[in-house]
Order: C-alpha cells, then sequence, then structure tokens
C-alpha cells in the first residue's frame, strides 16, 4: 500500500517536471539518502520505494530510459556513501554523537554492532537495510576502515541494489509475467535482513557480558 502511494507520488512527478528534471531528483534523493542523513527522515523517498518507484514510471512510459535512470541511481548510490564514509573518517564519533534523538542514538549502537559483525559485509548487506543504509557508511568511515576495502563493498553493494530493484520496478510494470519474480526477490531481501538482524542481536547478546566486564574493570582497581 505505502510502496503504490510512493509509486503514484513519483508518477506525478515526470508530469510535472518532465523527464531531465525527473532524473535528477530522483538521483539526487538516492544521494543525498546516504550523503546527509536524509534517509533517516525520509527513508520510503530515498530507498526502495523511491527506486521501485521510478523503475514502474519507467516502465509505463517512453519517456524515461531505465538503462540511464538505473545507472544513473546506482552512481548516485555510491556516490551518496562515498561522501558519508569520508565525512565520517574526517569528523570521527562527534559526526554520530551530533545527530539528535534517541531513536537515532539507538540506530548508530545497532549500527555499529551490526558493522562489528559483518565488517566488508556490513556496506552490502546494509544497503538492504533502511537504518543500516544511512549509519553503516559513516560508521566504516568513523573506525577508519581501509577506503579500498570500503570502495569495493560500496560499488557492489550499492549497484546490485539501485540497478537490481529500479529494473524490477520497470518490468513489474511493463510484463505482468515478471510482477512474481519481483515479490519473491522482494521477499529474499527481506528474509535477508531478517536473518542479518537476528544474527547482530545473538552476537550483541553473546558478546554483551565481556564487553561489560572490560568495561568495569579500570573502576575496579
Amino acid at each position: 500500500m505505502l510502496r503504490t502511494a510512493v509509486s503514484d507520488d513519483v508518477a506525478g512527478w515526470l508530469d510535472v517536471l518532465g523527464p531531465l528534471a525527473f532524473y535528477l531528483v530522483v538521483w539526487g534523493l538516492v544521494f543525498v539518502g546516504t550523503a546527509f542523513f536524509v534517509g533517516v527522515f525520509i527513508p520510503f523517498l530515498t530507498g526502495d520505494g523511491l527506486l521501485f518507484g521510478a523503475g514502474i514510471v519507467a516502465g509505463s512510459t517512453d519517456r524515461i530510459d531505465i538503462w540511464v535512470l538505473a545507472i544513473g541511481v546506482g552512481v548516485a548510490a555510491v556516490a551518496g556513501d562515498q561522501v558519508a564514509f569520508v565525512l565520517g573518517r574526517r569528523y570521527g564519533r562527534p559526526y554520530l554523537e551530533s545527530r539528535r534523538g534517541r531513536w537515532v542514538q539507538a540506530a548508530v549502537v545497532r549500527t555499529e554492532r551490526f558493522y562489528d559483525l559483518f565488517g566488508w559485509w556490513s556496506v552490502v548487506i546494509g544497503r538492504y537495510m533502511p537504518w543500516a543504509r544511512v549509519f553503516v557508511p559513516v560508521i566504516a568511515g568513523v573506525t577508519r576502515m581501509p577506503y579500498g576495502r570500503f570502495l569495493t563493498a560500496n560499488i557492489f553493494g550499492a549497484l546490485s541494489w539501485a540497478v537490481l530493484i529500479t529494473v524490477l520496478g520497470y518490468y513489474a510494470a511493463s510484463d505482468p509475467s515478471v510482477r512474481p519474480i519481483a515479490y519473491v526477490v522482494a521477499g529474499v531481501v527481506i528474509a535477508a535482513s531478517v536473518v542479518a538482524g537476528i544474527r547482530a542481536w545473538r552476537h550483541d547478546r553473546a558478546t554483551r557480558p565481556h564487553a561489560e566486564a572490560e568495561a568495569e574493570a579500570p573502576r575496579a582497581e
């Protein structure tokens, strides 16, 4: 229901803005979603809903080229993560702590544990999880993940996420026979996200007593 509403909104942008501005708005939203934490506040207008909706628009009209749209979305996704990574690397933890709000800080803590558990793969898997998508690149920068290592994970994760979901939206609109495949892929993505979340939660529970003991050790002295 919500994704359908987002698709309808995105379709309206094309009528108002025209093709060129439509491309730029979609690419810009994907970029700022991770580069400047905008995805924390409007996840459905910077994430899966936007990409799927834009793909549906491309599949419903010949005014939008799906490959120009999808490749541009992929480049914007990679660039957004790179900016977030550089900001985290340059400004460190104070940059994360400057994000106010209890929910935001809780998401930061959860993402740190997720990053500790999955490392390189957290950048890839995080692309498919709204909260991790926003915070993993910054945390990778804060922890000074090697630049080349982050770049490879970023390119793999961002391109697979951006191109896959946009193209699925396109074929779901232009070829009804592909719609069941779109739902299957969505189910796989959700299942993978749940598994990743459960692993992160179990890892956190297993390591928390040890971490708390280490934190209390200086006090005991």
